[in-house]
């Protein structure tokens, strides 16, 4: 069965940072859509250890472990320019230049893209994970932007395991792509 993508659609309510969609249906009825800019997410692994951040974060009232990482756009209507454009994997590399600099004070080498991950039918918001294993560290250290609280920290794979365990990391489309997808490839056996 071949479905066309190419639905009109009009907005019915625009923000800073994103936008509600509504997409008619042949049959009549009208499927609503939430749609924002991406965000990028990075596997930064060095000597058998992943880098990830202790993050306070306003949605669970505390500190969180996650993957570095951090908006694509700043506003929507650069990500609308680019998503016209169809230039969006190349502004999610630009941002894992930039997010890997503020967040964990490192210059990037050669990020590899895994997975473009998707929230939903109804809400766009794609994460684009990258794994970097070439990197050096920044002369001037991380330059979070005003009010991150991000404290980088080295752990082994068992120990990131052992932290999803414990429910320590609430992005769960991150969890999903380290058990999924990184861990099987870059640590082996590790799940046990």
């Amino acid at each position: 069965m071949t479905v066309s993508k190419e639905l009109a659609e009009s907005r019915v309510f625009s923000g800073k940072l994103g936008e509600v969609v509504h997409v008619p249906q042949p049959d009549g009825r009208v499927f609503e859509r939430f749609r924002r800019p991406p965000g990028v997410r990075m596997v930064i692994i060095a000597d058998g250890r992943m880098l990830l951040t202790e993050e306070y974060r306003d949605e669970t009232g505390g500190v969180d472990l996650r993957l570095p990482g951090g908006k694509v756009f700043d506003d929507y209507e650069s990500f609308a320019s680019a998503r016209a454009a169809g230039s969006m994997t190349k502004a999610a590399e630009e941002a894992v230049l930039r997010e890997s600099q503020e967040e964990v004070g490192l210059l990037v080498d050669s990020p590899e893209l895994i997975t473009v991950a998707q929230a939903g039918a109804t809400v766009e918001w794609d994460l684009y994970y990258y794994l970097v294993e070439h990197f050096t560290e920044a002369a001037d250290g991380a330059q979070p932007e005003a009010g991150e609280q991000i404290a980088p920290v080295w752990l082994t794979p068992q120990e990131v395991l052992n932290a999803i365990q414990r429910g320590r990391m609430s992005e769960w489309r991150s969890v999903g792509v380290l058990l999924g997808l990184v861990f099987p490839q870059q640590f082996p056996g590790s799940r046990g």
